[in-house]
């Protein structure tokens, strides 16, 4: 399972014209023919698989439990396994991490997933992986991947965390990776689905051109610190859920890492009322399904059409 990319028959793929966020929107158009013929009876439910990790500073520790979450999503009967970011690999020492990266065809937590995907009858969402770009800095990667093993769509993180606490050393994602520039939306039996990353939670505008575009399911694999946890992520992801009237599927880091990080967890799945349907807790590496009826999203957004209602304006400075 060493090819990814989007390319030959499996998927077409078409940007649409820019976004209010200066991205461009990738969309998949084509599905696979059985797809096509099982869409209809399949397009409105889908049992998800939610993996809650702690994941280490190698390729080799995270594929184990990448594995084993596999088995266990797919002796539940489920057709998606959806994974935190930094999945693959979680290791803030530069030279370490350098000398495990690969281009991303190449990269073994990416090919373990194309493999198990079809082992087990599942797509995979894989959460996050760095991966080397061209210029040599890191791409935070997130792949599509479907249940023949084919990377439906690749997302690389647009936005990276530069922060600055009070009194702690300032954090700077883009010290060693460089931003994404395309928002990545892709077809599925399942409709349309937006991919992003952690910290493009902050910028809804991203949520809003998904959902525009007929988004049923958005995902936000993170790796959010205790910090910003404790204070913002339940609220940032029922807010992203209801203003958007679709599923959001946030699985996270959570625990003590190999490279002396520390993140919150609390993996959630939010409908499109805002209601938290999974909610992981911090403290345990774990799976935990979820049934998911997708005919709420048109039921939220039928009752509350403020998808309809945006207006223009200008703005004035008095």
């Amino acid at each position: 399972m060493g090819t990814e990319g989007i390319t030959g028959n499996a998927i077409q793929c078409r940007r649409a014209n820019p976004l209010s966020s200066a991205t461009s929107l990738q969309r998949g158009l084509a599905m696979s023919k059985k797809d096509q013929i099982d869409v209809r009876e399949r397009q409105n439910k889908i049992r998800v698989c939610v993996a809650q990790m702690c994941s280490t500073n190698n390729h080799a520790g995270n594929i184990r439990h990448l594995g084993k979450a596999a088995m266990y999503a797919s002796a539940q009967g489920c057709q998606l396994l959806a994974l935190p970011e930094v999945a693959g690999l979680a290791n803030m020492d530069e030279k370490s991490a350098r000398a495990q990266l690969t281009p991303a065809h190449q990269d073994p937590y990416i090919n373990a997933c194309q493999s198990l995907a079809v082992e087990h009858d599942l797509w995979i969402q894989t959460g996050s992986t760095p991966v080397l770009a061209d210029d040599g800095l890191f791409l935070n990667r997130s792949s599509l991947v479907d249940n023949h093993g084919v990377v439906r769509a690749h997302y690389d993180k647009i936005h990276l965390f530069d922060i600055f606490f009070s009194g702690r050393p300032p954090i700077k994602e883009s010290d060693r990776y460089a931003p994404g520039k395309k928002a990545v939306l892709v077809e599925t039996p399942w409709g349309p689905w937006g991919l992003s990353i952690c910290y493009d939670l902050r910028f809804p505008h991203l949520y809003r051109d998904y959902a525009k575009a007929g988004a049923t399911i958005q995902f936000v694999p993170s790796a959010f610190t205790r910090k910003t946890g404790a204070a913002h992520w339940e609220v940032l992801l029922r807010a992203r859920a209801i203003e958007n009237a679709c599923f959001i599927i946030a699985p996270a880091q959570v625990g003590t890492h190999d490279d002396g990080r520390r993140t919150w967890g609390h993996s959630m799945v939010i409908d499109p009322w805002g209601e938290v349907l999974l909610d992981m807790g911090g403290d345990d590496v774990q799976m935990a399904v979820v049934d998911l009826d997708l005919s709420r999203v048109e039921g939220a957004r039928s009752q509350i059409p403020s998808l309809a209602h945006e207006r223009s304006y200008q703005l004035e400075r008095c």
